[in-house]
């Protein structure tokens, strides 16, 4: 008999190592099965009995809370029209240590020097100790000040990279919990560890700021062993530990890493190893290190190497140079196998693109300002030791890249000797999609791409020139990104980063975690954190979760952040205003205490070249900047109500009224056309339901009129973009939004496939039609049109009024020459699949309702009716 599928904990299939005793459990109900009538969970030491419910979706489990180590193996049967089912494979979760059950103290690598920041070594720990008998169960509990890898006896421990990940590190510190039971033996064992500076002390941001976090790089790990008699043995970083430096000579997040294999010590993690010359390391205490309240489990996937590229071209644009292209923009580093003799020294620089001469450049993510010119290196460097087997795989740093020249080799690289690791945070794909016009699958695919390579542990701007979390990028995309990959755990993780670096006033710092927390202070910088659009994401990406996974809990953890940024927005529109407004009208309107036109505002940010006149700074914030304020309180509004906090919900509904009259007032003129005539701003009117019903089509018109003044191009940045297509597809305008979707010249999303791209630029003239470069060319926020492809060709649509696709649209609608599309959705209730094709005038419909869900169907005649779960088929005339 079919059973239940698909186990999951909170947002993970497995938890090694939570913080969450209790977690609520997930699973998709039985194939083939239409209704759950009621469900039964146990466990190793428990039964939940029969429960009469048709929750299938972060149930809260109700049995004995397991203790830190335990592990809890947990299975599930459930009732269905289909009858009872047997139980479910198992899964499981295991608490982490709780803070008071920690007796290991930090330790940092004896340095007597700090070297220059991008030069800094990464340094080798160990520790030997001894166990009467094999253990039964094992686990080593580990963070750091720093990236780690960890070692038992001589072998890597677990899968993870980058490890403990990036957070505000102040407040937040992950902790990885690894199983080494099959590591341990009787006798002498070995614990070690490679410590690097990684985020917290390397350089960060486009500014390659050092030393963010702290200026010592430290490790805190725990084993606990257990015999099968039940006896526990401890060991724990602190006195008796030693280090030396390891043979990574310099690692670095943005200029590389440098390893000379002449240095390496052979058997260092391994029992009787020499440290006789080595160094104690340092037992540190207080300041950060006593903080141990910030040591926490990370409710997202771990970053792992995910997948391999070959090598598709390898030239030699001239002598003693080679340049691998892999034939994808990514994230990651690349092994390289085949080294040369003994003091061969090989360098490693990581482009997405080539020069004129065929090389490698990153002359476009270089900067010039008032500091002068700074960029990432992106190089890597390896001294040949001639062992045999020797391989060059740098897990201490990673670059953006599509190609990679190669200097110093003595050999013709072949396909064979190199490859491209793609690196990122290991979340299940959920979302896919196709189509009769293979330009637009490119399109998908690029934007597919462009997250995965700013999904490393955050979500990045770009994985290159900045590399960092960049607010606005993130509420913009991640609608998009909760289609392509199950990023519940993902966003839960970065959000409790946004609280905990959220500024006293409730301002919402311009990237999180907060890389330049120590300039607080300094009035440039002070004065522009807090743009609406980008610190909006303390509300926009709590609700999109809420939204995408049912998850109620992150609303509420979330809602005092929320609370705070809406209340420091609305005090910036009560107290400030724009100087030209002020200059204009000296005595400020009644409406303007809801009307946000004051403070710094990086606007659309990234309209195509000549939209504007003036530079984004000297233009009115307040058409934008209230339009967020009104959808952030009505958003605020309704998160309340989902809480119960019914007073709540009624302020921020009365204040969002008020920031609506007043942004009619002001942005609308008596003719019933919008002041600010742009297309951003008659996009975000309509998505935001800025304007009155009654103005709607004629909006939507103008809107239509600037697409077609421009030559039938969008015109859109950051902010907008995503939402232009579906704007027109919703006010009848379908044919325009397929003409921009299929248009191949600039601005366009095709001029970037049909200029070679396989991710998203950041500009819309990313690589010219000279070929030369600019910014970024992986930049996955214009890549959020997919979603239109998601939504409305395939027509996969969530609801406003059901959460995690318990309750969906289907509602493909055919355009732009397609003659067939298909999309499948892992939702939290199983998969979602709609495919249709066109053939003689008719239209061609299956899809698949998942069990416990229910579909609406509209069919592009105009036919609607519900649908219950299963597989179905359906066909309509279409017009002419």
């Amino acid at each position: 008999m079919a059973v239940p599928t698909r186990l999951r904990v909170e947002h993970l299939d497995e938890a090694l190592g939570t913080d969450v005793r209790a977690p609520r459990l997930s699973w998709w109900l039985p194939a083939g099965s239409l209704r759950q009538s009621a469900y039964r969970i146990r466990t190793q030491d428990w039964d939940s009995g029969w429960v009469e419910s048709d929750q299938s979706v972060l149930v809260p489990y109700a049995g004995p809370v397991p203790a830190p180590g335990q592990r809890c193996v947990w299975q599930v049967k459930v009732r269905t029209d289909l009858g009872e089912s047997d139980w479910s494979q198992p899964s499981s979760w295991e608490p982490v240590l709780d803070v008071a059950d920690w007796t290991a103290a930090w330790i940092e690598p004896a340095e007597d020097t700090v070297p220059e920041a991008g030069r800094r070594p990464a340094y080798l720990l160990r520790h030997e100790f001894t166990l009467d008998a094999a253990p039964t169960t094992a686990r080593v509990y580990a963070t750091a000040h720093g990236v780690y890898e960890l070692f038992v006896n001589g072998t890597r421990v677990g899968d993870q990279e980058l490890a403990p990940g990036f957070t505000a590190y102040g407040s937040r510190l992950m902790v990885q919990t690894y199983d080494v039971t099959a590591l341990l033996r009787p006798g002498a064992n070995a614990i070690g560890a490679v410590l690097s500076d990684g985020w917290f002390r390397g350089q960060i941001t486009s500014r390659l700021t050092p030393d963010a976090f702290g200026s010592r790089t430290a490790l805190l790990a725990q084993l606990r062993a257990t015999t099968e008699t039940g006896d526990v043995t401890m060991v724990g970083t602190g006195p008796g530990w030693r280090s030396t430096r390891a043979e990574i000579t310099a690692a670095d997040l943005m200029d590389g890493q440098r390893t000379d294999f002449r240095l390496a010590v052979p058997g260092w993690s391994e029992p009787g190893a020499d440290d006789s010359a080595w160094s104690k390391a340092v037992v540190a205490q207080d300041g950060l290190y006593a903080k141990t309240d910030r040591l926490a489990a990370s409710p997202a996937p771990p970053v792992r190497r995910v997948q391999a590229l070959t090598p598709v071209a390898i030239t030699a644009p001239r002598p003693g140079v080679q340049v691998v292209d892999f034939g994808q923009n990514i994230n990651g580093w690349v092994r390289l196998n085949e080294l040369g003799p003994q003091g061969t020294e090989l360098t490693l620089t990581h482009g997405e693109t080539l020069g004129p001469d065929g090389d490698v450049t990153l002359d476009h993510l270089f900067i010039t300002d008032g500091d002068g010119t700074r960029g990432p290196d992106q190089r890597d460097q390896v001294v040949s030791s001639g062992r045999t087997g020797e391989v060059f795989e740098p897990r201490h740093t990673t670059h953006g890249f599509r190609y990679v020249r190669v200097e110093g080799h003595p050999g013709t690289l072949t396909p064979g000797d190199i490859e491209a690791v793609v690196v990122h945070t290991d979340f299940a794909r959920t979302g896919w999609f196709r189509c009769s016009d293979e330009r637009v699958n490119r399109l998908h695919e690029a934007a597919l791409w462009s997250f995965r390579g700013n999904a490393c542990d955050i979500p990045t701007d770009c994985p290159q020139r900045e590399r960092d979390g960049w607010t606005g990028d993130w509420q913009i995309f991640v609608p998009t990104a909760a289609f392509l990959y199950d990023v519940a755990g993902f966003s839960a993780k970065w959000l409790r980063d946004l609280a905990a670096d959220q500024w006293p006033d409730g301002r919402v710092p311009n990237v999180i975690p907060d890389g330049g927390h120590k300039r607080r202070g300094e009035d440039l910088f002070t004065y522009i954190q807090g743009s609406a659009g980008w610190g909006d994401a303390a509300v926009i990406v709590p609700w999109e979760t809420y939204r995408a996974y049912g998850d109620e809990q992150v609303l509420a953890d979330q809602y005092d952040s929320m609370v705070r940024w809406h209340d420091y927005a609305a005090g910036i529109a009560r107290t400030g205003r724009w100087g030209a407004r002020a200059e204009a009208r000296p005595e400020p309107a009644a409406h303007e205490e809801f009307l946000w036109d004051s403070a710094f505002h990086y606007g659309e940010w990234c309209e195509p070249k000549g939209t504007h006149d003036t530079p984004f700074y000297a233009q009115d914030p307040g058409p934008i900047a209230t339009a967020y304020l009104h959808y952030s309180s009505r958003l605020l509004a309704k998160t309340a109500a989902v809480l119960g906090r019914a007073d709540d919900a009624d302020r921020y509904r009365r204040y969002a009224d008020n920031v609506l009259a007043a942004w009619r007032t002001e942005f609308i003129g008596p003719d019933g056309h919008l002041t600010v005539d742009t297309q951003a701003n008659h996009v975000r009117a309509l998505a935001f339901g800025l304007v009155p019903e009654h103005l709607r089509e004629q909006t939507a018109a103008r809107l239509v009129a600037l697409i077609r003044e421009a030559g039938t191009h969008l015109a859109t940045g950051f902010l907008a973009t995503p939402y232009l297509l579906p704007v027109l597809a919703d006010t009848g305008h379908l044919d325009v939004a397929y003409e921009l979707l299929m248009q191949d010249t600039e601005p366009s999303w095709l001029v970037m496939i049909d200029r070679g791209a396989t991710t998203v630029w950041e500009d819309w003239d990313g690589i010219d039609a000279d070929g030369t470069a600019h910014a970024s060319l992986n930049h996955y926020s214009k890549g959020a049109v997919v979603s239109f492809l998601h939504r409305h060709t395939a027509g996969i649509r969530p609801r406003e009024d059901a959460l995690a696709y318990r309750h969906f649209d289907i509602r493909p609608e055919p355009g732009g020459g397609l003659t067939r599309a298909e999309a499948e959705l892992d939702t939290p209730y199983g998969r979602i699949s709609t495919r249709w094709s066109i053939e003689d005038g008719r239209f061609d419909l299956a899809f698949t309702v998942p069990p416990g869900t229910t579909a609406t169907v509209t069919l592009p005649d105009g036919r609607t009716y519900d649908a219950g779960p299963g597989d179905h088929q359906d066909t309509c005339a279409l017009g002419r």
